[in-house]
């Protein structure tokens, strides 16, 4: 069997840890047969797992007999990881042992150094402080996995089970992982990435700014065919002089701004009307449904049918 360790660090995030030990648990051969070992373990025989503690009845020596290691997410990522599981995980991984993260399991991947010079993600909460505590890991905030062979990272919370389910269907096959699927009540595959659920906020311009009454008028105007003249005429400046205080007030450019603008509103047309997309996509002032479909999925990462489907609420 394919022994499975899924390690539980204090503080361990209760989702996290469970994804991994469900979705490999309910994988079955086409003869019925479990594939999967799976075993918890920890540093010590109790961990705290917020409003409940757990306890693991395996310590760190599991992960060197793994064939797999899942690393669940922790409440506060330490800088430091304890004494122990950085070597441990490093000699698994020099053996060829698969490692693979959930959320902000990453933080605790990366303090390994093993994945420094790879592409990662984690929750897109989080994205910007991996970067910023481990600079040598490539972060990517807009996927919900990232396979690299060996090294597996996912996003938050739902991307555990889709990270799984892809390893399962590595391993074994499409059929053993669209019945892990089917269990898990999850489609095999997601249409679209973690952009979708990022709350794509302006960038912001702080307030009493000589921009702050042009933005407002942007944010107010953006269904019209606006130009880059035309938006330098309104705020009575050239258009190298406006391109210049937007770059120094919001760190982009005014067309930049304006289609992220235009995203937004487009996302709120979707989530709360039945306005179909080519009236949708003049209301924004895109001009044509297939540039507002374009610019969408480039934003947001799915297609705005995809990104409606799962964000308008059903009226029955």
């Amino acid at each position: 069997m394919h022994t499975v360790a899924v390690l539980a660090l204090d503080g361990v995030i209760p989702f996290d840890l469970s994804a991994p030990v469900d979705t490999f648990g309910w994988a079955r051969l086409p003869d019925g047969r479990e594939p999967y070992r799976i075993r918890v373990c920890s540093v010590r025989e109790e961990v705290s797992a917020g409003a409940f503690t757990v306890r693991a009845p395996y310590g760190l020596e599991t992960l060197a007999e793994a064939d797999t290691i899942i690393l669940p997410g922790v409440a506060d990522p330490p800088e430091t990881l304890p004494p122990g599981v950085a070597e441990a995980l490093r000699a698994a991984a020099a053996n060829g042992t698969r490692i693979a993260s959930i959320c902000v399991g990453a933080f605790l991947f990366a303090a390994t150094g093993l994945l420094d010079g790879l592409r990662a993600t984690t929750h897109w909460i989080a994205a910007p402080d991996l970067a910023r505590r481990h600079p040598g890991v490539t972060v990517d905030p807009n996927v919900l996995y990232v396979d690299n062979g060996q090294f597996l990272t996912s996003a938050g919370a739902a991307a555990a089970l889709d990270m799984c389910l892809h390893m399962i269907r590595k391993d074994f096959g499409s059929a053993v992982a669209a019945h892990a699927a089917r269990m898990s009540v999850m489609p095999l595959e997601r249409e679209g990435g973690q952009s979708q659920f990022i709350v794509h906020d302006l960038p912001p311009a702080p307030a009493g700014t000589t921009l702050e009454p042009l933005l407002t008028w942007l944010e107010d105007h953006c269904d019209r065919d606006l130009t880059l003249a035309g938006i330098a005429a309104e705020a009575g400046m050239s258009t190298r002089t406006l391109n210049r205080r937007f770059r120094e007030q919001t760190g982009t450019t005014p067309l930049q701004w304006l289609h992220r603008a235009r995203v937004r509103r487009a996302q709120h047309l979707l989530e709360t009307t039945a306005h179909p997309v080519e009236r949708i996509a003049v209301q924004t002032g895109f001009g044509s449904p297939t540039a507002f479909r374009e610019r969408f999925r480039k934003v947001v990462g799915t297609s705005p049918q995809a990104y409606r489907r799962s964000f308008r609420p059903v009226v029955s």
